[in-house]
């Protein structure tokens, strides 16, 4: 029983890892941490289609990663739950770390290759 319990975690925590795995997600959710927004405003925030912001914005409405809030014809968005900006941030960070280690390892391949060359 335990076990299918961890199973059904570990599948649900896929399931939010696989809705936050597309840029275009990411980037609503980087422009609703700043506060709620109506698709409008996200179309003009980030360059991108109605279509397909209303697209996405479902999909994160339907896994319970944004709420809405409706105001007469317009509803706005925002971040279900404050830890999903703070996964965010941790991603990022884990990203941001990596890519300097990689910053790292070039600049020593660089010096390695100008020594060579002397």
């Amino acid at each position: 029983m335990a076990d299918e319990f961890k199973a059904q975690l570990f599948k649900l925590q896929a399931d939010i890892c696989k809705t936050l795995a597309d840029p275009t997600r990411l980037m609503i959710l980087h422009e609703l941490r700043q506060g709620e927004k109506s698709v409008g405003q996200l179309v003009t925030a980030l360059g991108i289609p109605q279509t397909n912001v209303s697209r996405h914005l479902a999909v994160l409405r339907d896994r319970d990663i944004v709420s809405t809030r409706r105001e007469k014809t317009c509803i706005f968005y925002s971040l279900a739950n404050p830890k999903i900006g703070e996964a965010c941030d941790l991603v990022r960070g884990v990203l941001e770390s990596h890519l300097a280690g990689d910053r790292v390892l070039a600049g020593s391949l660089a010096s390695l290759d100008k020594k060579q060359k002397k």
